[in-house]
């Protein structure tokens, strides 16, 4: 038995007015806001390719790699310092959120664009180190305004999606990589001016599209967001053949051109699933139309979680912490013991690659590669750090609701990995840069969807938005001490070494470079250590939690939604 629409004698008005409902049925509906979502996280590759333009600051500006690695420091601070963007979304709606970032995006790269091509008379360090805070802070109301929404338009699969939204994330760098070569060439200035206008420009783009969609949940919405991936992997997989393809061939500006338009396609093509996602219900509403249909319509306070409640003084219930699980306050979250073990892991973990990512340029030029191959470094990093998202999103789903896996343990697992990374570094063999650049990206990638989940699943997510960048502020924390204090000092430190074996005094105009393989080995003992200590913190965190992971952690989701739609 089919079921068909019959429509009164159509007019060239009925059905110009049928495309525009639909039009208008698509733009509010979640499936779009799903993709602007992901096209956002695209563009926000900023600070992925430091790597490729780092080593201009440093000779434009006459610097030593403490003071890079001091600007270095301020942009993994101002990337992870979003508990400003945090405490905006608690209040403001989303579309403020990345007008605000867009704004700061540009104002801040734009000042280190002048600066480094001397437009500008030359800035002083201080003023550097507050440019790229500035710019670098611009990411997090773009990720905020994202991930905050999308966890709440889908509560039950946060796993997989956060996954995605942060893969999108890790690919950013490569995405724009492969643009900057097609419109540019080898100019890292020019880099510098791409990054400063394009995710301003898409920020502005989907401004309005990206917004808290209380629909219900929909069959079938998994498989979509898998079709998502896919269209992901290929770009990933495209991408990275390009990357070897242009480090064994010289590509020619055509050629680069080609392969940007092809990232490009790739990045419009899931528009195709979204139109089918939408058309699928547009029909099912035509179909199902009843006059009880506003029963959808019903808003969120009307629930049972509005109840009135006692009230008690704030001292109590600061120390009269939920359970996990339900929804912490600030405060009760941030001075709960899982918070505390939450950051120190993050600052070691993340911290560690940070510093590792930050420096891959100098590492590159003190082991004797050429520009091309530093180039492919970045990028790598930037491919598996997409890889490491992924898989971390989707498999940590799979094992905690096949087998009741905890997500802090695929933490654990992923922070040893690293170390083995920065070991490659630390004692570096022909071709070995290569593996430890696959190994660190997918280990610090593999991090950011985890720590996000963790976090909304332990202590709810009705203060989602602040929690989530109070989490990341440990990575900044964990840059500076292991990156500007640890690694910094002893590159120079062995540099300094070189120039008086050869009876050279250092010019303060002069950049400070050392070559050769003991550059790095004792700042990345330093770093493998710290990942080994991030590890065994993450596991006191698997044994506090492993009764929470043993439940059923959606079950609260499913109940307000069946509720909602019943």
């Amino acid at each position: 038995m089919t079921l068909e629409l019959t429509f009164p004698e159509s007019t060239g008005s009925a059905a110009k007015g049928s495309r525009l409902e639909f039009a208008v049925h698509v733009f509010r509906g979640r499936w779009l806001s799903l993709y602007a979502s992901f096209s956002i996280m695209a563009a926000i590759g900023s600070t992925y390719v430091f790597g490729i333009y780092s080593k201009e600051i440093k000779a434009s500006l006459g610097y030593d790699q403490s003071t890079l690695n001091l600007i270095g420091f301020f942009k993994d601070l101002g990337s992870n310092v979003g508990i400003i963007s945090g405490l905006i979304a608690e209040i403001t709606p989303t579309w403020l959120l990345l007008l605000i970032g867009s704004s700061l995006n540009f104002v801040g790269y734009f000042l280190i664009w002048l600066a480094v091509t001397g437009k500008i008379a030359k800035p002083k360090v201080w003023h550097m180190c507050t440019y790229m805070c500035i710019a670098a802070n611009s990411l997090n109301f773009a990720n905020t305004g994202v991930l905050v929404t999308c966890v709440k338009n889908f509560p039950e699969n946060r796993g997989v999606l956060l996954g995605l939204l942060k893969g999108f994330a890790g690919l950013s760098g490569a995405i724009m990589t492969q643009i900057y070569l097609a419109l540019y060439g080898n100019d890292p200035q020019s880099l510098i001016l791409l990054i400063a206008w394009l995710p301003a420009a898409v920020s502005m783009v989907f401004v309005y599209t990206i917004r808290t969609i209380n629909a219900g949940r929909e069959q079938n919405e998994v498989k979509v967001l898998y079709q998502f991936l896919y269209v992901s992997i290929v770009l990933a997989l495209f991408i990275m053949v390009m990357i070897i393809t242009q480090k064994l061939v010289t590509f020619s500006p055509v050629a680069y051109d080609a392969s940007a338009t092809l990232v490009c396609g790739l990045l419009i093509f899931p528009l195709f699933i979204v139109f089918r996602k939408e058309l699928f219900l547009w029909n099912q509403k035509k179909i199902f139309t009843c006059p009880n249909d506003a029963r959808i319509e019903i808003p969120a306070q009307t629930t049972t979680r509005s109840e009135e409640v006692p009230k008690t003084s704030w001292f109590y219930e600061i120390l009269n912490k939920p359970p996990r699980g339900e929804d912490y306050t600030i405060l009760q979250a941030l001075l709960s013991r899982d918070m505390l073990i939450v950051l120190i892991s993050t600052a070691c973990g993340i911290g560690s690659n940070l510093s590792a990512i930050d420096n891959l340029g100098q590492i590159g030029e003190s082991l004797g590669y050429p520009i091309k191959t530093i180039n492919s470094f970045v990028s790598l990093v930037s491919i598996w750090n997409y890889f490491g998202r992924i898989f971390a999103g989707l498999v940590s789903e799979k094992l905690l609701i096949k087998f009741k896996f905890p997500r802090p343990l695929m933490i654990t697992l992923f922070l040893f990995l690293s170390c083995v990374g920065h070991l490659l570094i630390a004692f570096p063999a022909p071709g070995s840069v290569y593996v430890a650049s696959v190994i660190i990206g997918f280990s610090f990638g593999a991090q950011f969807p985890l720590l996000n989940a963790i976090i909304s699943e332990l202590f709810g997510i009705k203060h989602y938005a602040t929690l989530f960048n109070v989490g990341q502020l440990a990575s900044p924390v964990g840059s500076y001490l292991l990156n500007v204090r640890i690694t910094g000092v002893l590159y120079d430190h062995e540099a300094l070494k070189d120039l008086a074996l050869k009876n050279v005094h250092r010019s303060s105009s002069r950049e400070l470079t050392c070559i050769g393989t003991h550059c790095y080995r004792k700042a990345f003992i330093f770093l493998a250590a710290a990942a080994c200590f991030g590890a065994f913190a993450s596991l006191v965190l698997v044994l506090r939690t492993r009764e929470f992971y043993k439940g059923d952690i959606y079950k609260k989701f499913r109940s307000e939604t069946e509720a909602q739609q019943g």
